[in-house]
């Protein structure tokens, strides 16, 4: 089995990065590959709750990470510096990702056949 790491860097919103790479995770899936998903950077704001993207003339997409578990994609991952850099509590992330170091999110990226960053 094929394991596909995917890294959300960007701003949900801003760009269709987070909904692109949303979509790829979850047609990988269905495919019956291993899909990981890091958040690092500004793309941890995936992660936040009420979030109101019809006020910016765009779609919601985020309620749709709901739906990863059924899809067998439970390998959810947030960048600790990042948390610490945007100030943003563990507690007011959505999904429960595990929160890693950047060594642990490196050995994460060793371990996986394909690594695509959006």
């Amino acid at each position: 089995m094929k394991k596909l790491t995917i890294i959300f860097r960007h701003a949900p919103h801003s760009t269709s990065h987070g909904r692109e790479a949303l979509d790829l995770a979850m047609l990988s899936a269905s495919f019956e590959q291993e899909v990981s998903l890091i958040f690092v950077d500004e793309g941890i704001l995936h992660l936040l709750p009420n979030q109101h993207s019809e006020l910016v003339g765009s779609k919601d997409y985020i309620a749709t990470f709901k739906a990863l578990p059924l899809y067998d994609v439970e390998d959810l991952f947030v960048c600790q510096t990042s948390l610490e850099q945007l100030e943003i509590p563990a507690s007011h992330l959505n999904l429960a990702p595990e929160i890693l170091d950047t060594r642990a999110i490196a050995n994460k990226l060793s371990q996986a056949d394909e690594v695509l960053v959006f």
